[in-house]
């Protein structure tokens, strides 16, 4: 099956945004770069799987902001990629419909409308890339990216974080080891000449200039957390032996909380208090959805509880709107 172009996407749905787009950018390399101290804070469906309920959660994420801004710039989640170690649902732009027909055409077309619509509402947007050629249809319309614990090793991610506009964050590997990370860091940073595709879809060479703004992300591991104060600073070392800033982003699920999302909150607690003392600690995400928990997709995606996520277990959005706030409290006094 033939994909449209990148090209082609665009025009056929184009960001409306191009000057918040840009604003938002401005802001996110400048909390990474520590001159605005306020947190990043990643927040949202730990993959979208439709999109009345993806809107949803933009509204209220935009409705929360003037109350958490003066110490937070929130992003939102729009993971449209699923990595999997075996098997399991790929993600929105893999299989949109949930039934595996595998309507790629579609999801990109719904996935790259649905990414417009949020930025119009005025909410910056976040993903994890996943295959690399992907990244062209979305470029425009993103403010942070990051490279998975599955892939932080791969040459040809590296590349593409290097040609991109916007902050990219590594993760550890899945045993929590650094070093992938690390490695990445710094091969991103470099210009590369390597084979991607062009605007128009066409294999082709692509030159890059490198990326300044790659950096660390802690995700844990299968076997434990690494988000507490010796983590933070086994890290912040190992950036200092690579001669690396010293800037990190903290994930709150995953191996941090045990994909338990309750768990997520003391990892979250713990973060807010060391940023308070460190300012290595731009930010944060969290796995969170309109409603606690997770539900298996199923035979029939009609049965599906809305506004519940089909991959990892999530925050609701009630309490994760408490964390935020109350983290405000929590700072001022």
């Amino acid at each position: 099956m033939k994909l449209p172009s990148p090209q082609q996407l665009k025009l056929d749905f184009p960001c409306q945004s191009t000057e918040s787009i840009a604003s938002w950018r401005r802001v996110a390399k400048q909390i990474l770069q520590r001159k605005d101290e306020r947190l990043i804070v990643i927040v949202g469906p730990c993959s979208i799987h439709e999109r009345k309920s993806a809107l949803e959660y933009a509204h209220l994420l935009k409705k929360l902001t003037p109350e958490i801004e003066s110490h937070f710039f929130p992003i939102m989640r729009l993971f449209i990629e699923k990595p999997r170690t075996k098997m399991g649902w790929k993600g929105m732009i893999y299989d949109p419909h949930l039934d595996g027909t595998n309507d790629i055409v579609s999801g990109l077309i719904m996935a790259r409308k649905l990414a417009v619509e949020i930025a119009e509402i005025g909410v910056p947007c976040a993903t994890e890339i996943l295959e690399p050629i992907i990244a062209p249809y979305f470029d425009d319309l993103l403010v942070w990216a990051l490279i998975g614990a599955r892939t932080s090793a791969s040459q040809p991610h590296r590349q593409v974080a290097s040609g991109l506009d916007f902050p990219v964050g590594f993760k550890n590997d899945c045993q929590g080891e650094l070093d992938t990370a690390i490695s990445g860091i710094l091969t991103s940073r470099a210009a590369h000449s390597h084979i991607g595709i062009d605007s128009t879809g066409h294999v082709a060479a692509v030159e890059t200039k490198g990326n300044p703004f790659t950096h660390l992300v802690l995700r844990g591991s299968d076997k434990e957390q690494n988000y507490d104060q010796k983590a933070v600073a086994k890290a912040l070392n190992l950036l200092q032996e690579h001669r690396l800033e010293p800037r990190i982003l903290i994930d709150c699920s995953h191996g941090n909380s045990g994909k338990d999302p309750m768990r997520q909150k003391a990892a979250f607690e713990s973060v807010i208090e060391q940023a308070a003392k460190n300012k290595a600690i731009a930010g944060l995400m969290l796995e969170s959805h309109l409603y606690q928990g997770k539900q298996p997709l199923g035979d029939d995606p009609s049965l599906l509880n809305y506004g519940v996520s089909i991959t990892d277990p999530c925050l609701g959005w009630e309490e994760t709107a408490h964390l935020l706030k109350s983290a405000i409290c929590a700072i001022k006094t």
